[in-house]
């Protein structure tokens, strides 16, 4: 596998109705959570949607979305592998455990390995032998653990990670942020994280953006500056 790019968000400026929402330039290093931090309505989802490639048309954005070298900017969604978490863990209520986790995998493969690396990934979660089990079964960590291990499986390049552990006890938030700060860092993954909860920005480790919201008024954080040189 290639060696780690990072994730550069360069002076992404987002407007609706011509009116500016939010603005931000990153370097995101392989490995390190980046933190985008505020209140409802502040921008940070829309944010992640732009990086996602999925943005809504009643939004408009200037800037470039890069992994290293790549400008994904204008590229598909399916093209960016980037790995997306939720506050819910969407799994496919059709599937089993087994098989939502087959369906991260990349196409292809002979249908014993497939289920070689599944089972290893259960494995890797605590979960072995729930491969036939239905997601409906399944407590809020656990299938919070399988939604995880289905993006690693995907083999993104980046991870972006959507208020993540909100619907999640205090008790499980703790856990889940253990499990995905810890596998991000050791695939090397740079990844962005929206929430309004210190707790999770302070597990994270990294830098932290906060957005608020000032009416019209447009404000552009330099992530990758020192934080004395930080501006507004």
């Amino acid at each position: 596998m290639p060696a780690p790019s990072p994730l550069i968000l360069d002076d992404v400026v987002i407007t609706r109705h011509s009116r500016p929402l939010v603005a931000v330039d990153a370097r995101i290093a392989p490995g390190e959570v980046l933190t985008l931090m505020g209140p409802s309505g502040v921008g940070k989802s829309t944010l992640l949607a732009q990086v996602a490639g999925f943005l809504a048309p009643a939004f408009a954005a200037t800037g470039r979305v890069r992994l290293g070298d790549d400008d994904l900017t204008d590229a598909p969604p399916e093209r960016r592998r980037l790995g997306l978490l939720f506050q819910d863990p969407l799994l496919f209520p059709h599937l089993s455990v087994g098989g939502n986790l087959a369906f991260g995998l990349p196409a292809g493969g002979k249908r014993a390995e497939r289920r070689r690396r599944v089972d290893e990934a259960l494995t890797d979660i605590g979960l072995s032998g729930f491969a036939e089990r239905a997601p409906e079964t399944l407590s809020g960590g656990q299938r919070a653990r399988v939604a995880l291990m289905r993006v690693l499986l995907a083999e993104p390049r980046a991870m972006l990670l959507d208020e993540p552990f909100s619907r999640l006890d205090a008790a499980l938030r703790d856990e889940m942020r253990r499990l995905v700060f810890g596998r991000v860092r050791a695939r090397g993954l740079p990844t962005l994280m929206v929430t309004h909860d210190r707790e999770d920005a302070e597990a994270a480790g990294g830098r932290v953006i906060e957005l608020t919201a000032r009416g019209a008024r447009l404000e552009t954080w330099r992530a990758n500056a020192t934080d004395d040189e930080e501006t507004t």
